[in-house]
């Protein structure tokens, strides 16, 4: 299959009620083998770097940008690229030293108030900058029932603990029943205020966010969701309804982006995602600087320059949609506002 049959095809399959199955678009998302075949991955460090990290990106992903245009703010998102294989100082694979910081399998406590759980090792989509994307095939993730008895039994030994995160992977590519076995057993600590979870389905697979689904989450009252809508081109119309669908269920959804070269790294880009999520009822809370994870360098966004668009950003858009520009310090007790790392 070329780009054009691959194009036609997509077009096609989208007028089917397949499309709109997530288990269908994840037995079909294409993998570093589909890529090459389509002639994606043409330079040769591009194909070295879809052996290092493996390639995925949903049929739905693939069809809501422009596949064929190597400037498409969506495809620098999923297309291995030569950059991934250059090396720079401070940038490691595991920064967070979470593997350290892991006292119970698929757990991870770096801050005092709350944990992160690695509930799944599965996503729509692998993003070229994710912070995990070195060394996740070998991390421990918590799936199974044993797994989650440790995890929910080690929350309960700290009380001081009020928030679980959910994290992988992404948590929501499990079935139903598994995913709200997890959110309902740390919900029903007296201890938590909040079950977070952390999920690109909204902008990767809009179709996961059922209403069964959206409503059997809201009804402990102590879901949050996090996504990661980076660019105003993944904010399509079915975006918006699976957004809709976690907001009209009583779950608060907020975004946490993050400043990548070449996909969301002007003010005119930002502006248009930060305005373009209020308008769909998500608040956008973080843009992140990216954190110093080895095959991410190309697309580092700097200090001054986040600081610089978070100034210009503040002047043409209100308090609502206006998030706040931090970095992940590796060894910090909490998120470093971008302006301290410059003063």
């Amino acid at each position: 299959m070329d780009a054009a049959a691959l194009r036609g095809w997509l077009d096609a399959v989208r007028a089917t009620p397949a499309w709109a199955d997530w288990k269908w678009q994840m037995r079909h998302a294409l993998d570093a083998a589909d890529l090459a075949r389509l002639g994606l991955l043409a330079h040769p460090d591009s194909a070295a770097a879809a052996i290092r990290y493996p390639a995925r990106v949903s049929p739905y992903y693939l069809a809501a940008g422009d596949f064929t245009d190597p400037a498409d703010p969506l495809r620098a998102q999923w297309i291995p690229d030569a950059g991934e294989m250059a090396a720079a100082a401070g940038y490691c694979a595991d920064p967070f030293e979470e593997v350290t910081h892991s006292p119970v399998p698929g757990l991870v406590h770096r801050f005092s108030d709350r944990v992160l759980v690695l509930a799944s090792a599965r996503c729509a989509v692998n993003c070229r900058h994710c912070t995990r994307k070195n060394d996740f095939e070998n991390r421990a993730v918590m799936t199974d029932a044993a797994g989650l008895r440790a995890a929910v039994a080690y929350v309960r030994a700290n009380p001081g603990v009020r928030e679980v995160i959910l994290s992988g992977g992404d948590p929501l590519l499990e079935r139903d029943a598994a995913v709200l076995r997890r959110v309902r057993a740390f919900a029903e600590l007296a201890q938590l205020d909040a079950v977070r979870i952390g999920t690109r389905t909204p902008a990767t697979l809009p179709m996961r966010i059922t209403d069964a689904l959206a409503r059997a989450l809201g009804a402990s009252k102590k879901v949050w969701v996090n996504t990661q809508f980076n660019h105003a081109g993944e904010l399509t119309a079915e975006a918006a309804e699976a957004c809709g669908r976690l907001v009209d269920a009583g779950i608060p959804v907020s975004n946490q982006a993050v400043l990548l070269k070449g996909v969301n790294d002007s003010v005119e880009a930002l502006a248009r995602l930060c305005t373009g999520l209020q308008r769909i009822r998500v608040r956008p809370y973080y843009v992140f600087i990216g954190d110093p994870v080895a095959g991410t360098v190309h697309f580092r966004v700097t200090a001054q320059q986040a600081v610089e668009m978070a100034d210009a950003l503040a002047r043409r858009i209100g308090g609502l949609a206006m998030p706040r520009f931090v970095a992940d310090i590796p060894g910090a007790p909490a998120k470093t506002a971008v302006q301290d790392l410059v003063r």
